[in-house]
């Protein structure tokens, strides 16, 4: 089985993606730090990840060992990703490599949740039961204020919000594969759950949608 958990920034999919997949015993994917172990990868090849042969050399090598590594949360990684992403043929890999996992996922679980934000759309069209997770801007703006605290980060709340409605902008507006829900996805709003209800919610359409297989 094949779950997509898709939405918007610090709307909680990820946190709610970890939740399905322990109890369901799913391997679990997010697909949100491939372009930054592809960026990680290749600079410690020792080549920029501008360098498109290089960085399409990094992506058709990645492996789900790349994706446990502790310095992808950082800004290396995070400013390698931007440069790698914009290299089709790496695009074109990763969507190859999220497919593949999903079809056969790793340690012979049965099934897999992938968390990103066209996984329902563009990568597993067929997926069995798809998520859409969103929230407020507000909402989500506060969320993310407070990581970033927590991580000992300092942040403005305005800068914050700003750089979140930029986001969504060039998420919802881009040409190629726009964050959207898919048609048969269940829509879940976050705004005002709190993380044991979002997981009761999701695990009663997930369940509804086991029964219809």
């Amino acid at each position: 089985m094949i779950i997509s958990v898709d939405g918007s920034a610090a709307a909680g999919k990820g946190t709610l993606a970890r939740r399905l997949a322990d109890h369901f015993g799913f391997a679990l994917l997010d697909t949100g730090l491939l372009y930054r172990a592809v960026g990680l990868r290749t600079l410690r090849g020792g080549t920029d990840p501008s360098n498109r042969e290089a960085a399409i050399r990094s992506a058709t090598e990645l492996t789900e060992e790349d994706l446990r590594d502790p310095q992808l949360r950082g800004d290396e990684a995070a400013n390698a990703a931007s440069k790698v992403g914009a290299i089709p043929e790496v695009r074109a890999a990763l969507l190859d490599f999220q497919r593949r996992f999903a079809a056969s996922p790793p340690a012979g679980a049965a099934g897999a949740v992938l968390d990103g934000r066209d996984i329902g759309t563009v990568v597993c069209p067929d997926a069995e039961a798809k998520l859409f997770v969103t929230a407020s801007l507000e909402v989500r703006a506060a969320r993310r204020l407070k990581e970033l605290r927590e991580r000992g980060r300092e942040a403005i709340h305005s800068r914050v919000l700003r750089d979140m409605q930029e986001r969504d902008r060039r998420d919802s507006g881009r040409d190629v594969a726009p964050l959207e829900p898919a048609e048969d996805a269940f829509v879940l709003d976050t705004s005002e759950l709190d993380p044991d209800a979002v997981f009761a919610e999701a695990l009663k359409f997930i369940k509804s949608r086991q029964e219809r297989l």
